[in-house]
């Protein structure tokens, strides 16, 4: 018993070192990307309005943030068809992904619900105090419980490092630029016939150039920093699931599932790579290799539900796409 609870305490002494690193890993990773983007925010707000401008910049991002909770992640559920799934249906995986938060340390599990759709897909909305998961139909009966859980532990992860409230700041930096960007450039081309024809002071060409291609590298930065968010998620999900090669074999079956159906019948020139620096999502090669490298003590691998009766449990009802405003919503 001594030599046992001896080496059950290296684990999970190696256990939290990893975990130590990998935080501070991910808090350097983001702290960068979101301070270029802060940065370029910055420079553009300095070239319209000078150091006030750099102030009220900041200002009107502080104050995006605090309208944004405001629209709940019920509306996005709702837009999607999506709906709660109750206690008394779906227990096996609502147990996991009680067991999931518990691991994570999340104060609450979040809220499961189910989109009536056959694509796989699945996402996390909310902050860490409130937050929901919707799992699509498709993803219910096409993966196996063992990948589901995967799955599953990959958006819990994303829930606890908070990467929504993150990649939410990004965004709102990188619209704020964007519209510096427009508002500069559209200056410059109304006072660029005057300041030709006056001869008064050089026109600021560096710094319409600097505006000009703000939105782009702040965009960069901001795919940057999803990519990188998503290895942390990839990375944390194995460790709160004690399985690599359950989301592994997930990734991979959502890639040729995904493939098979929309590069067939809209994309004739499908085997022409993307390059990496416009990616939302690292290649799911590099996800699938660095998760089969892990070499982690891993925590005990969590006993998912019956794959052949997890989507039953659910009484998914099946629908035909419907057309929004917006576009084909599945």
């Amino acid at each position: 018993m001594i030599v046992g609870g001896h080496i059950s305490g290296m684990v999970l002494e190696s256990e939290n070192k990893a975990k130590i690193a990998a935080n501070t890993r991910n808090v350097v990773q983001s702290l960068i990307l979101i301070g270029g983007i802060g940065l370029i925010m910055a420079v553009c707000a300095w070239l319209l309005w000078g150091k006030s401008g750099i102030v009220w910049a900041f200002v009107l991002i502080g104050i995006l943030l605090l309208l944004s909770p405001r629209i709940g992640p019920e509306i996005i559920m709702r837009m999607y068809g999506a709906r709660r799934v109750p206690p008394g249906q779906g227990e096996p995986v609502l147990r996991v992904v009680e067991q999931l938060s518990q691991r994570a340390g999340l104060p609450a599990p979040p809220e499961l619900f189910v989109i009536p759709s056959p694509v796989i897909n699945a996402f996390a909305s909310g902050v860490r105090s409130k937050s929901l998961l919707a799992v699509t139909q498709g993803l219910l009966t096409k993966l196996s419980a063992r990948e589901l859980t995967g799955v599953l532990a990959h958006e819990i992860a994303h829930v606890r490092h908070n990467d929504l409230w993150i990649m939410s700041l990004a965004d709102t930096m990188s619209r704020v630029t964007h519209f510096m960007s427009l508002l500069g450039v559209l200056l410059a081309v109304f006072s660029l016939p005057a300041a030709l024809m006056g001869g008064g002071q050089p026109f600021p060409w560096l710094g319409i150039l600097l505006l000009y291609f703000a939105p782009t590298a702040s965009s960069l930065l901001q795919l940057g920093l999803s990519r990188a968010r998503e290895y942390e998620a990839d990375l944390e999900g194995a460790r709160l699931s004690g399985d690599p090669e359950a989301l592994a074999s997930a990734l991979q079956k959502i890639e040729s599932h995904q493939g098979s159906m929309w590069e067939t019948i809209l994309l004739p020139g499908r085997r022409v790579p993307v390059p990496s620096l416009l990616r939302t999502h690292p290649s799911t090669e590099e996800r699938v290799k660095r998760l089969l490298e892990l070499r982690e003590p891993q925590r005990p691998r969590l006993q998912p539900a019956d794959a052949g009766t997890v989507a039953s449990h659910f009484n998914p009802r099946r629908e035909t796409p419907r057309y929004h405003l917006t576009g084909l919503w599945h």
